[in-house]
């Protein structure tokens, strides 16, 4: 009865999204195929040819298995030390050569038909860590993928949980943050944030800072804990759950926040971002721009995406919107990353568009399998993975 109520609350989530975001969400989200822009206010727009500015090169491609599909969790890739980990819900753990691909372990849980590997993959301490849709909690070795130990909480993990400061950091989709010690799963604490009755379907992991997590909350704001005891040290608001409606009042900030020095920035659904002074909680400056998916963060100016797929560029210093790219308008584009000199992002169709950072052009275009790509790109070592709804790990680099 539980897993039957997770998945009428998550068709429920899907489908007032969609009235948000037009039937291009249905389409994001349930792997539609693209449809042709008849000027129609809710078809994405289709995209028109452009001549590449720059060259991208494939380096390579692994699966880590199928299993999103509907659930709508938004599963991408983390890398540390050269190594590239990834999780889908029927195919387990893998870990892949950043440079060339090659799988080096994967793990599959002994209890296949119960577990879906949903939350994760989150790094550090030596491990990798992965959650379920039952709640499980699954701690494995690094550099082997040997199960170091396993631990529960209430609720579905479909965020990647954070790994740092001598405790591993889960966000269940019931509001609560749990930390339990990397070295042998005990809880440490847990911290609880109630959740609106409607909110955008998917979570992302917290940011940690010395003696900090820092969690988006699904009612639009910020919030700072200790990390050594859960207390609550600052909430902030980044976008204000207002209207008439449930519907309308959706404000999630999804994607986890982005710690630059002491400074965090934070975007919400509600097309609002803001830098907030890390220490204090204070605001230093809000943008009307934002949107629910993650922060690409340059080293002068940010990058967002809004529900709409309008993507923006950000004066980091002041917040002003130094351009909008509104090419991919109600394609369901993800998150942002930065890549050199350019901002990566992707659509429900499977592509991948690189963007000028100067000016928000677009400069190149790939397309990964033709499955929809839910998860925000991820930029290490001049190396941009996508991971799509398929399983499918994409890497590329720039030329």
């Amino acid at each position: 009865m539980k897993h039957r109520t997770m998945l009428l609350r998550t068709s429920l989530v899907l489908l007032c999204a969609a009235s948000l975001a037009g039937c291009s969400t249905v389409k994001g989200w349930f792997g539609g195929d693209k449809k042709k822009d008849d000027g129609k206010p809710n078809e994405p727009v289709e995209l028109t040819d452009i001549t590449p500015s720059v060259t991208v090169s494939k380096l390579w491609s692994a699966n880590a298995g199928k299993g999103e599909g509907r659930m709508g969790v938004r599963q991408g890739p983390v890398v540390a030390d050269g190594r590239v980990y990834a999780a889908a819900i029927e195919g387990g753990v893998h870990a892949f050569d950043l440079q060339n691909g090659k799988s080096i372990w994967e793990f599959r849980p002994e209890k296949k038909v119960e577990l879906g590997v949903s939350g994760g993959p989150g790094v550090g301490e030596g491990l990798v860590v992965v959650g379920g849709l039952n709640g499980e909690v699954i701690a494995l070795d690094a550099a082997t993928g040997e199960k170091k130990w396993e631990a529960k909480v209430p609720n579905e993990v479909i965020a990647a949980p954070a790994v740092g400061m001598g405790s591993v950091f889960v966000r269940s989709n019931d509001g609560r943050i749990t930390a339990f010690d990397a070295a042998n799963g005990e809880r440490r604490w847990f911290w609880v944030q109630e959740v609106p009755m409607l909110s955008v379907r998917g979570n992302d992991a917290p940011q940690l800072g010395p003696g900090y997590v820092f969690v988006g909350n699904d009612d639009g704001s910020v919030s700072a804990l200790s990390a050594t005891d859960g207390r609550p040290l600052w909430e902030q608001s980044v976008g204000e759950g207002e209207g008439r409606t449930e519907l309308d009042r959706m404000a999630d900030v999804d994607g986890t926040p982005v710690l630059d020095g002491t400074t965090l920035y934070a975007t919400s659904f509600k097309n609002q971002t803001m830098a907030i002074d890390a220490p204090s909680g204070r605001p230093m400056w809000q943008s009307e721009h934002g949107g629910a998916g993650r922060v690409g963060m340059g080293s002068d100016r940010l990058v967002v995406t809004d529900a709409g797929g309008i993507v923006f560029g950000l004066d980091k210093s002041g917040g002003s919107a130094l351009w909008q790219q509104p090419g991919l308008a109600r394609r369901n584009v993800t998150g942002a990353a930065v890549q050199g000199d350019y901002a990566v992002v992707a659509d429900y169709d499977g592509y991948v568009h690189w963007l000028k950072l100067d000016n928000g052009e677009f400069a190149a275009r790939e397309r990964v399998g033709g499955k929809a790509v839910r998860a925000a790109p991820v930029v290490v070592d001049g190396i941009a993975i996508v991971q799509n709804v398929s399983g499918e790990l994409t890497a590329f680099r720039l030329q």
